[in-house]
């Protein structure tokens, strides 16, 4: 015969049961928000510039495109280490972002050119993430900004695949140029792994930032 629970000891396993949900529920919300106290201060004190490392293989489709336009794997400009940010070149980083993001139309290699990988200007108005970023370089470089500071880079994005990005060193930190986001973004705030990107001392040459995966393709996506 089961035994029955008095009504006032009924109540006590129920207050406690309670009790302990809001705890637990009061422990989970408690553990949430450390995470993110230390995210913030992991971004906060992540140095503002991307670390150089070994020299690496260029993408194929850079390589490809430098075979085509040599004189655009060429350094110009000053050899300077950082580009300082005014008010003039904040100014001018924002609009050629935002006009060549609203100018270009999306659209993937293999539907485009009916290849797999092929870095090229979108000079007919589409292009995929590589060619966005060749045509925001090509625009700094033309109103004065130096190769050195502009560096072609390739990352994991938050899916995982490669993607290329603009990378632009400044007295600010790294500042990344991105066809997926409208806004400029510090390096660090992405959420991006990054794999390699253009030498400062020489356009030709790739470093590798520390991302050991290498993607097989750039730009699968936009």
């Amino acid at each position: 015969m089961s035994k029955r629970i008095s009504p006032p000891r009924l109540l006590l396993a129920l207050a406690a049961a309670l009790l302990c949900a809001g705890v637990s529920a009061a422990s989970a919300q408690e553990q949430r928000a450390q995470n993110t106290r230390f995210a913030n201060l992991a971004s906060a004190f992540a140095p503002r510039h991307l670390a150089d490392g070994r020299v690496t293989t260029a993408p194929t489709g850079y390589v490809r495109f430098c075979a085509e336009h040599a004189q655009d794997c060429e350094a110009a400009g000053a050899g300077v280490t950082v580009m300082k940010l005014d008010t003039q070149r904040s100014a001018e980083l924002e609009r050629v972002n935002h006009t060549v993001n609203e100018t270009v139309q999306p659209e993937t290699d293999l539907d485009h050119y009916g290849e797999t990988e092929r870095w090229a200007y979108p000079d007919d108005g589409r292009g995929d993430c590589e060619d966005y970023v060749l045509e925001k370089r090509r625009r700094l470089i033309n109103i004065g900004w130096p190769s050195s500071v502009l560096l072609i880079t390739v990352v994991r994005d938050r899916e995982g695949d490669g993607h290329a990005v603009l990378t632009v060193m400044t007295d600010k930190g790294d500042l990344i140029l991105d066809n997926q986001e409208t806004e400029i973004h510090a390096w660090k705030d992405t959420g991006y792994r990054y794999v390699k990107r253009q030498s400062q001392t020489d356009p030709s040459t790739w470093v590798s930032l520390g991302e050991t995966r290498v993607p097989p393709v750039v730009g699968t996506g936009r």
